[in-house]
């Protein structure tokens, strides 16, 4: 059969401070949910004790600026009121409070002098839902699928357009300088160009063309000498 600890309550007119009078508490769990249900769970003791409580607070809170510190000796919660004002009590208006929710007095200030902010110095806080009560919170699974979206694989995987690589060569047609820049044609191979057909070959190409007309002009100077030999000899 589980037990109640001890609950403390002091209030701003912004935030509440809930403490938990557990030492030595162990698998400490806080639940906030946004209507105002505040829930707690832990073991302490030498028999491992199961202590729970829950209550309904006075009115709605912001589950996502609330937080909690587990310390050695309580658990400190500060609760955001969702709207700014003073609450009557810890619990709804229609709703007696338990006997084990006691008022914190050393935390607690008037209506009419809302004193300075309880010095939180040295407690380690976390997000109210970080504890585990809140589902999703904690973990944030969905969060861990960012890693490895496959879109963003895609994007990592731009290395697919390195084929495009060669058109950076184009670039190099601005400078013109010497033509060199056009060695980068080589990487236009997806135009349709033959493999291994590069440069070269049309150099080749152009040789070839002058070696053709190179055999008409020896015919021609033959047959001019030809006719002056014929002419000598008339």
């Amino acid at each position: 059969m589980s037990r109640h600890p001890e609950v403390k309550w002091a209030q701003r007119i912004d935030k509440v401070y809930i403490t938990v009078q557990l030492p030595d508490a162990k698998d400490a769990k806080v639940n906030l949910e946004p209507d105002g249900v505040f829930s707690f769970s832990a073991t302490a003791g030498s028999d491992g004790n199961i202590y729970e409580s829950k209550l309904d607070l006075n009115d709605k809170v912001n589950v996502e600026e609330s937080k909690t510190s587990v310390g050695p000796r309580s658990i400190f919660c500060i609760v955001e009121k969702a709207e700014a004002k003073w609450w009557n009590k810890l619990v709804r208006d229609d709703q007696k409070a338990p006997h084990f929710v006691k008022v914190d007095w050393d935390k607690w200030v008037d209506e009419d002098d809302d004193g300075p902010e309880v010095n939180v110095d040295g407690m380690d806080f976390s997000n109210m839902g970080g504890m585990g009560g809140m589902p999703g919170m904690g973990g944030m699974p969905g969060m861990e699928g960012l890693g490895g979206m496959p879109g963003m694989e895609a994007l990592g995987g731009m290395g697919g357009l390195a084929g495009m690589g060669g058109m950076g060569g184009m670039g190099g047609m601005g400078g013109m300088g010497g033509m060199g820049g056009m060695g980068g044609m080589g990487g236009m191979g997806g135009m349709g160009m033959p493999p291994g057909m590069g440069m070269d070959d049309f150099d080749d190409e152009s040789d070839d063309e002058e070696e053709v007309s190179k055999p008409q002009d020896a015919g021609k100077a033959d047959a001019a000498e030809k006719s002056q030999e014929e002419a000598k000899a008339t």
